[in-house]
């Protein structure tokens, strides 16, 4: 059985706020109304089968990449991975995550990178440049 990790997160190449809106809609099945929370911050609480999900957007978290944040292991998403390969093909852009659950002792700047068209690979980052 996969493991479920307790949150989700992934970076977007993305900063369209109704497009991110309008996946996470039809991705989690319930409305979502992104409201201001903070310098280029957007919360929202996502109601879908019987559960609520909240969710953190910052806009250029780091780079020129949004981070998304679902504080709940109620997502359809099993992992980090699991998301970042629907959000790179649902908003045709690059995404990036952790390449695991992470522990204490993993390398911090090692992530997945997962391009629009579905190419993979791993990166050093903030450093890779890619």
């Amino acid at each position: 059985m996969m493991e479920r990790y307790p949150d989700i997160e992934i970076y977007l190449q993305c900063h369209d706020i109704d497009t991110i809106a309008r996946w996470l809609s039809e991705a989690l099945g319930g409305p979502v109304d992104f409201r201001p929370a903070g310098r280029n911050r957007w919360r929202c609480r996502i109601s879908s089968q019987d559960t609520t999900i909240p969710v953190l957007l910052i806009d250029n978290a780091t780079e020129d990449f949004a981070s998304l944040w679902f504080d709940s292991d109620a997502t359809p998403w099993p992992r980090d991975v699991d998301c970042a390969r629907q959000a790179s093909q649902a908003l045709n852009c690059k995404v990036r995550c952790s390449l695991g659950s992470w522990q204490p002792g993993d390398d911090p700047d090692r992530f997945l990178q997962v391009n629009a068209d579905g190419e993979e690979h791993v990166i050093d980052w903030p450093d890779s440049g890619q």
